[in-house]
């Protein structure tokens, strides 16, 4: 871990009010970022089912007028971190920062999802974080239903893609839309789950957690979060061992 890092898993640490934490078990790194080639518009497919990569898939969201929300968004908020990552992080929206830099958790909420990452040797270049919902809605309001099914075949897609061993579903919206339940997220969290993708075999390993942004509007749920992402680092060392 660098030495930014170390300091912010110990700010997370103070801030939560924990006391223990897993031993660090060797992990195996994990491969560079790769960049995406330069969008070719004239080689993605029109139908979202003959779409297989995150190239073509880019470029079928931002050319698609299925939502509205894009015609009030300044960019379209793809995704961030490592394509070959395993661990595949999904939030909300856009907020109002993600929307002007086009990128998704660079805001308040970011900063302390940086701080979660560091605290079990993660950073954004080891996951891959990305929304259901692609452009910011208004005024940060959450997304409704429509807005989310309308953007379901999106998110539905890129995990087909980045097809991971690991799911984090950040905060209510994400949850629910993801595992197709009405209930909140304090009964969901913490909880491991299964994810079916009609296109992937096995059923993908799914965490449910709060959102950074809730948690900095109620910091007392840190504690909490620190249990769900102890439980993420166990599964992950469990993972790399059994690939030794």
């Amino acid at each position: 871990m660098s030495i930014n890092s170390s300091f912010s898993y110990l700010f997370f640490l103070k801030d939560s009010g924990v006391n223990s934490f897993l031993q660090n078990s060797p992990n195996k790194r994990y491969k560079a970022i790769k960049k995406d080639a330069p969008l070719d518009r004239a080689s993605h497919p029109n139908n979202i089912q003959n779409i297989e990569s995150l190239n073509q898939l880019e470029v079928f969201i931002k050319t698609s007028n299925n939502c509205p929300l894009k015609n009030q968004a300044l960019n379209t908020v793809f995704a961030d971190g490592n394509p070959s990552s395993k661990i595949m992080l999904i939030g909300e929206a856009p907020g109002a920062e993600e929307d002007k830099s086009g990128k998704p958790f660079v805001g308040a909420a970011g900063q302390l999802l940086n701080k979660m990452l560091a605290a079990i040797n993660l950073d954004r270049n080891s996951v891959y974080i990305t929304n259901i919902v692609p452009w910011r809605p208004p005024n940060n309001r959450a997304p409704n239903t429509e807005e989310i099914l309308q953007c379901l075949p999106f998110i539905q897609k890129h995990i087909e893609i980045i097809h991971p061993s690991i799911l984090v579903l950040l905060g209510g919206t994400a949850t629910k839309a993801m595992l197709a339940t009405t209930l909140g997220i304090t009964k969901l969290r913490g909880k491991w789950y299964e994810y079916n993708s009609l296109n992937i075999k096995e059923p993908i390993l799914t965490m449910a957690m709060y959102h950074p942004a809730f948690l900095l509007r109620s910091p007392g749920h840190k504690k909490e979060t620190w249990e769900d992402l102890q439980k993420i680092q166990k599964k992950i060392i469990t993972m790399n061992n059994e690939n030794i």
